[in-house]
């Protein structure tokens, strides 16, 4: 079945002959007639009834035109937008959830302001999971915590985040400071293992010759602040998460001795994807904002 061809018999139903037909789609009559007899050589039946002043449609004609309407709709339909595909295809975005909790809202928000027409659609997992499903093709640009990923990627910085410890007011905290080894000896409330908090916070201990073993791992970041503000334990995660309980006196400081932990976060892509025009709109905002944008 040909679209030309369903066209053609519409346009012969609406004038009445295949000579305006033929006019009306700017073909030849020769054109049409083919196209006709094509397809009452696929129905098995005359779809026309042929009259000295005309042609009307024939009762398998009428049915196979009543068919046809809705392809015929979304055929035109899909022409008007085929020139538009790139506008109208949303951006996939992957975000790991803690960059996802406090910058990535912000950063769409003000794209949106200045680009309403461009569609976004955001999924949000943990840090490996954002890189696995950048490495499947499911996304189009993932936000990153962390050290640069391996591989082929455009890397765009767009700041930093410290993390630090907190745990209620009313926990006992043995001394002013924790070293690292008495860190890990206290309750810790962490955040779960790949998660680029975690890894961060892995990596520094073992640099000082530690290990944490947590007594609460959760994916959910203010699900552990609310545990620390319980008094169940120590929690570590980004300052930016914690100002406001420190402000409200819900959570403290725990100054760690000889422990710095800080994360990039970046957005990246594969350097040889396509770069739709409304992906480049994007991308070219988080670069003028990287350019600008200190750390947290």
């Amino acid at each position: 079945m040909v679209i030309r061809h369903l066209e053609i018999l519409e346009a012969v139903q609406e004038t009445g002959s295949f000579t305006a037909a033929a006019k009306k789609l700017f073909i030849t009559q020769s054109a049409v007639s083919h196209a006709v007899a094509e397809l009452e050589r696929q129905a098995g039946t005359a779809l026309f009834v042929r009259l000295p002043r005309g042609v009307t449609l024939t009762r398998c004609g009428i049915s196979l035109l009543e068919e046809s309407r809705s392809i015929l709709t979304a055929s035109r339909n899909l022409d008007r937008r085929i020139s538009h595909l790139e506008e109208n295809t949303p951006i996939k975005i992957v975000s790991s959830i803690t960059i996802a909790s406090f910058l990535l809202p912000e950063i769409l928000h003000t794209f949106r302001v200045s680009f309403p027409q461009i569609r976004t659609f955001v999924q949000v997992a943990s840090a490996q999971g954002a890189m696995d499903i950048l490495q499947r093709g499911h996304a189009d640009l993932a936000f990153w915590e962390g050290a640069a990923p391996a591989g082929d990627y455009q890397i765009i910085p767009l700041g930093s985040y410290r993390l630090c410890a907190a745990c209620g007011p009313d926990f006992p905290v043995p001394g002013q400071s924790l070293t690292p080894g008495s860190l890990c000896g206290c309750p810790l409330l962490l955040r779960e293992p790949g998660s680029s908090i975690r890894d961060t916070l892995d990596h520094a201990l073992a640099l000082a010759g530690q290990k944490a073993e947590p007594v609460w791992e959760s994916v959910n970041s203010p699900a552990l602040m609310e545990a620390a503000k319980a008094g169940l334990g120590i929690t570590v995660l980004p300052e930016i998460l914690l100002r406001d309980s420190f402000r409200l006196k819900k959570l403290r400081l725990v100054p760690i001795d000889n422990l710095d932990m800080e994360n990039q976060m970046l957005a990246l892509f594969h350097k040889d994807q396509y770069i739709t025009s409304p992906l480049k709109l994007l991308i070219d905002q988080l670069k003028t904002a990287g350019n600008t944008c200190k750390g947290l």
